[in-house]
């Protein structure tokens, strides 16, 4: 099987119900695909060929939802940019995918101006400001019926690191598929006529639905970009059935004071991913929106992983601790904890998650030493520290790179943040290692706080000593109401925070 035949038979099927909503803008399924035709064939009229890489910078549009359905058609590979990066951020995916064609909103095109010049394979920097819909509608309907394999690559995303030049992710059609598919495995199932917010952008994490919403006759509704008070009317005004957040949206969401009250009884699933949630935001999120939680892992690398559903989520089990899961493990997706010789540990013991699933990536681009040090025996290494308990349920503790050594003592920044957290005046926390004359290291927390607060610093430490012990409390708090940064997939970016501290150290650990 391959996106583009199930894409267009959907589009047959379904072809007079609405797929494609963004601000005043409503498609059918036969509008939409007739524009993905013609930009199909207005990207082969350039030279290009099935195979052939093509970059894309813009943010959630109509335009978007072109190309999504043109790359299929044409079977060519999608490489998105992301808006919220630099220009060597840009250059770099471009450059070593070998990108042949770069389409770009007319608002970011002075970002990539003169990158021809700087990537020789780039041809074509195409600019999709007003003449756009007139060059679309002068290319041809008729569907070029390219040959399309299984095996053939779909696209290929870059990983949301926070360090380092990202790496391609390429994943096939038929993996690409199986990822949307596993996804969807435990959840209500998507009716015809069933709606699909698209908060973040579906060049990433939310991409993950368009597909399989897509082919099961369902409506992609699109915003440009992130607001607590226009998502919450959205979501009430339009039914939306199915929703992707990553918990800093979440947590702003549950933040808003006008979130309560509304009528959010069409939802069927709110599926909550990317990063770790907090304990006080996913209780605060069931009381906002009800039983309709889903939290699941993954990475860009292999996905999904793991999935729990609300009754699954805030359940009590015997010999578990779901709040603080990240979901159990998917019927068609393997999980294992591994120790530092690539040995499975016993349940509940620490140690990297590795999976593997039909939706892993194939290979990381252009980069067979990365691909061999990631890709170990089959498994993907996820480079997550975790557990797995005796019943199933997933724990992530941290990034392997963000434990603090104190004394000795493993201390987890993730422990820390849900203890803080829990303080109602906190909005977000972040918690990193820094250098300690005595211990080595020692935890230390920034925590936004809402406007006008009283709470202290000693309060949160005792509240965190109280908690976990006194080892674990952290040295110091920064209080302020200042949001903390981001990186573009939301990920709060620890080490930006922790940088600061670790001012004239030649190395980022220190011992004691």
């Amino acid at each position: 099987m391959d996106v583009r035949t199930l894409m267009r038979r959907s589009a047959q099927h379904y072809s007079s119900r609405e797929a494609i909503v963004h601000n005043d803008t409503r498609l059918t399924f036969a509008q939409a695909w007739e524009r993905g035709v013609r930009l199909a064939n207005g990207l082969l009229s350039m030279g290009l060929k099935p195979g052939d890489r093509v970059g894309v910078l813009e943010d959630n549009s109509v335009e978007a939802a072109d190309l999504f359905q043109a790359a299929a058609i044409a079977n060519l590979v999608r490489v998105p940019l992301y808006p919220r990066n630099g220009r060597p951020a840009h250059t770099h995916m471009l450059g070593h995918t070998n990108c042949r064609a770069l389409l770009v909103s007319e608002h970011h095109a002075h970002e990539v101006e003169g990158l021809q010049q700087e990537l020789p394979d780039l041809e074509h920097i195409f600019v999709r400001d007003e003449g756009y819909e007139a060059w679309l509608a002068s290319q041809s309907p008729e569907d070029p019926d390219v040959p399309v394999s299984a095996s053939d690559y779909f696209i290929i995303r870059h990983t949301g690191g926070t360090t380092g030049l990202s790496k391609g992710v390429a994943y096939t059609h038929k993996a690409w598929l199986a990822a949307g598919r596993d996804w969807f495995y435990t959840f209500p199932p998507v009716e015809p006529g069933d709606k699909c917010l698209h908060l973040g952008p579906i060049s990433h994490g939310s991409g993950y639905q368009y597909l399989p919403i897509w082919l099961s006759g369902g409506c992609n509704i699109m915003l440009d970009h992130f607001d607590t008070q226009h998502t919450l009317d959205v979501i009430e005004q339009e039914g939306i059935n199915f929703l992707f957040m990553v918990p800093t949206m979440v947590n702003a969401v549950v933040h808003d004071n006008g979130a309560r009250g509304r009528d959010f009884s069409s939802l069927k699933c709110l599926l909550v991913a990317a990063a770790p949630i907090q304990d006080a935001t996913a209780l605060a999120a069931r009381e906002v929106f009800g039983d309709v939680l889903y939290q699941g892992y993954g990475q860009t690398e292999v996905l999904p992983v793991s999935m729990m559903n609300s009754a699954q989520w805030f359940a009590q089990v015997e010999g578990s601790n779901p709040l603080r899961a990240c979901g159990l493990a998917l019927p068609f997706s393997e999980v294992e904890i591994w120790d530092e010789e690539n040995n499975p540990v016993a349940p509940n013991e620490v140690g990297e998650i590795v999976a593997r699933s039909d939706g892993m990536m194939s290979e990381f681009w252009n980069n067979p030493e990365a691909s061999a040090e990631r890709i170990v025996n089959g498994w993907i290494k996820t480079g997550d520290l975790g557990k797995l308990d005796a019943n199933g349920y997933l724990y992530v503790v941290d990034r392997a790179d963000d434990m603090i050594i104190s004394g000795g003592f493993n201390i987890w920044p993730a422990e820390i943040e849900n203890v803080l957290a829990g303080h109602p005046d906190v909005v977000e926390v972040a918690v990193f290692g820094i250098p300690h004359q005595r211990w080595g290291e020692t935890p230390h927390a920034l925590c936004v706080v809402v406007e006008g607060s009283s709470v202290t610093e000693q309060e949160l430490i005792d509240r965190v000593s109280a908690d976990l012990g006194s080892y674990k409390k952290p040295s110091g708090i920064t209080i302020t109401t200042e949001a903390l940064p981001k990186s573009p997939v939301g990920k709060i970016k620890r080490k930006d925070l922790r940088e600061p501290f670790w001012a004239g150290v030649d190395r980022r650990v220190s011992g004691s």
